[in-house]
């Protein structure tokens, strides 16, 4: 019997390689959004606010409802909390893509 090994879940779900990097791109976007809340100690109201969007939309993103945001929207959601993304390629050919925030 053969095993299959992953580099991380969504190969496993999907046999689209473009697929699979829009889905960690995005579960990747949902946790640097996690983080930003944690850090301001933000409930779901502030984050609501801040974001201008209904609660339970926020719950949903907290939840992690992958399937219910795009790469725009949650790149949008940090651009209102003033963060950008910054990519790069470093010295020793990787792609290197830093978080920003506005002083």
């Amino acid at each position: 019997m053969t095993q299959l090994s992953y580099d991380n879940i969504f190969d496993a779900i999907t046999g689209d390689k473009s697929e699979a990097a829009d889905l960690r791109f995005r579960a990747d976007l949902m946790l640097t959004l996690r983080k930003i809340f944690e850090a301001k100690g933000w409930n779901q109201a502030a984050i609501a606010d801040a974001l201008g969007v209904p609660q339970p939309r926020v719950s949903e993103l907290l939840r992690g409802k992958i399937h219910l945001f795009s790469s725009d929207k949650l790149i949008g959601f940090l651009a209102k909390l003033d963060v950008q993304l910054k990519p790069s390629f470093s010295a020793d050919h990787k792609v290197v893509c830093e978080v920003i925030e506005a002083a």
